[in-house]
């Protein structure tokens, strides 16, 4: 089949990787305009278009879905199939209706669970002990299409959301190839999604990461999980922020102490009272600098019992 593809930062390569190497034909790629990145605020391109550049594949980067250049272009492609994986922009009516085997899409959940932008993460923040990867027929909802295949994963521990999306992706790749191979010679049926089962993960914003140490440790753990890469979980000591990386929490209870409140300094963490036993921070990042471990931060900034951590007098 000639297959357009659509997508835009990592989580979307093994995908296209995966379809270039597949049976089938990639006659062009779509993904997001390049966007200022760092201090600088220099233009840097997707990761998707740096696997086009170096695959020379056609490639688009529309500002608006509906411009009709843009619309002309993409039907010069004659796609029989449009696949898409965390494209970052909803398809309009005009383009699902556009490949003649419709548009399909890989999303990091077990849908109907946690549609919409941030399944990964939510499902770490929630204490989901497993996820997974769907593949479905797009239509006008936000991931409410019929489901084709999915595959079941286990959540690590201690696992980040960095770590299991960039699990997810390979396993993406390669459902999405299984996915086209089996509506190729009809052996999967779409089954309609049960919409009283949904749940949603949208977007995450920089203020979900503030800390709230009414939470217990274990809730706390899993937001600086779901959290990292981005946009880190934080609080404040003082008037520093700092972004928390890594922390476990303890089997001791917090007893009468406020939420936030440290308790005890050690060599190597940072024993903090929570809505529910002690959290030890291990990892931090202080605001303008380096993420460094417990022990290189009290080596130039010592600190004692009582400090209370939350927002900024």
């Amino acid at each position: 089949m000639r297959i357009v593809f659509m997508g835009t930062p990592e989580f979307a390569v093994p995908s296209l990787v995966a379809l270039l190497r597949s049976d089938d034909t990639v006659v062009g790629v779509v993904t997001q305009p390049d966007r200022p990145k760092g201090r600088g605020g220099a233009l840097a391109a997707p990761p998707v278009k740096l696997v086009c550049q170096r695959e020379s594949l056609p490639l688009m980067q529309p500002v608006k879905m509906k411009d009709p250049a843009f619309l002309e272009a993409l039907r010069s492609w004659q796609p029989d199939l449009i696949t898409v994986a965390a494209f970052g922009r909803i398809l309009p009516p005009v383009i699902l209706q556009m490949p003649p085997q419709g548009c399909v899409n890989v999303h990091a959940s077990l849908l109907p669970k946690y549609r919409g932008a941030g399944p990964i993460q939510w499902a770490i923040i929630n204490g989901e002990q497993e996820t997974g990867i769907t593949t479905m027929l797009m239509d006008e909802g936000m991931d409410t299409g019929a489901i084709l295949l999915q595959e079941r994963v286990s959540i690590k521990p201690d696992e980040t959301a960095g770590e299991l999306s960039a699990r997810l992706a390979e396993i993406g790749g390669r459902l999405l190839v299984e996915t086209i191979h089996r509506l190729k010679d009809g052996t999967v049926i779409p089954r309609p999604q049960d919409h009283t089962q949904a749940t949603m993960a949208p977007l995450l914003t920089k203020e979900n990461g503030l800390i709230d140490w009414k939470l217990d440790a274990v809730g706390i753990v899993n937001r600086i999980r779901g959290m990292s890469p981005w946009p880190g979980a934080y609080t404040y000591a003082g008037q520093e922020r700092w972004t928390i990386w890594h922390a476990s929490a303890t089997d001791r209870p917090a007893g009468m102490a406020v939420p936030g409140t440290i308790i005890e300094v050690t060599r190597d963490a940072l024993l903090v009272a929570t809505g529910g036993g002690l959290l030890a921070i291990t990892e931090l990042q202080p605001a303008n600098s380096r993420r460094m471990t417990v022990a290189q931060y009290l080596a130039g900034h010592p600190l004692s019992p009582g400090l209370v951590l939350g927002r900024p007098a």
